[in-house]
């Protein structure tokens, strides 16, 4: 339920009321996963930070194949898979203001953690086809090693966005940051992540004509045409809440 303060005062023997809207920055459980984000976060650059430098250099560093001298264990694996989780988790919170701005209803009247859950589910779940997609086109038109090497390479992609989206979102949360200049950041990390994800397509690729060919059907159907599909369905998701509330 939205987090209602109400200010009394005596009047005529009965108290009235001030309602103050919701705030990101009132809310206890917000307050929480950020906090969690953090500690995990923390916990993961202190005992996996040459894991994730190696990845940064791998994504760099163009390889035909993995690297035999890779110093990954289990447990870097298990944190590295849990911080795309915590990058999903930090987009539901920056999608949830960024629609709470425009449509403040949302904040309003309908209960604030579930539009806030159902974004960070729909992200962890954009993010599974995705990488499911990549997988199936990938195995027929290319060799299993090179995309494996995308697939890390994209894992990478999540991790360095989730560890940008921390402080954008602790910004958000605790400082009365313009939508305008919220949005425009947020558009600038996708932006920037598509790029990288250009040029370590065409890297590992982009050797000859039908590389270029497979390039322009790779961002139309697998970049561009699902984040506008996402986009919409979030619109209609939204719509719907708005007219049962």
């Amino acid at each position: 339920m939205s987090a209602l303060l109400l200010m009394g005062q005596a009047a005529g023997g009965q108290m009235s009321g001030v309602p103050i809207p919701y705030s990101l920055r009132m809310d206890g459980w917000v307050t929480i996963v950020l906090l969690v984000c953090f500690c995990f976060s923390s916990w993961v650059l202190s005992h996996s930070r040459k894991f994730l430098l190696q990845q940064g250099r791998d994504f760099i560093l163009h390889r035909e194949r993995a690297d035999l001298f890779a110093v990954s264990t289990g447990s870097d694996v298990r944190f590295l898979l849990l911080l795309v989780g915590q990058t999903c988790v930090l987009a539901g919170i920056y999608l949830f203001d960024c629609f709470s701005g425009v449509q403040p209803v949302l904040a309003g009247d309908i209960t604030s953690w579930k539009p806030m859950g159902i974004y960070m589910l729909v992200c962890l779940g954009y993010v599974f086809i995705k990488w499911l997609l990549y997988s199936f086109i990938g195995w027929i038109f290319f060799d299993k090693d090179k995309v494996s090497l995308w697939i890390e390479s994209y894992s990478t992609l999540l991790y360095y966005l989730g560890f940008a989206l921390f402080p954008l979102v602790l910004f958000i949360v605790y400082f009365n940051v313009n939508l305008e200049l919220v949005c425009i950041t947020g558009l600038s990390l996708v932006v920037i992540f598509k790029i990288l994800s250009l040029y370590k397509w065409l890297k590992l690729f982009c050797n000859n004509l039908y590389g270029c060919f497979l390039l322009i059907l790779y961002f139309c159907a697998l970049e561009i045409i699902p984040c506008l599909m996402l986009y919409r369905g979030l619109e209609q998701l939204n719509n719907y809440w708005i007219i049962k509330s």
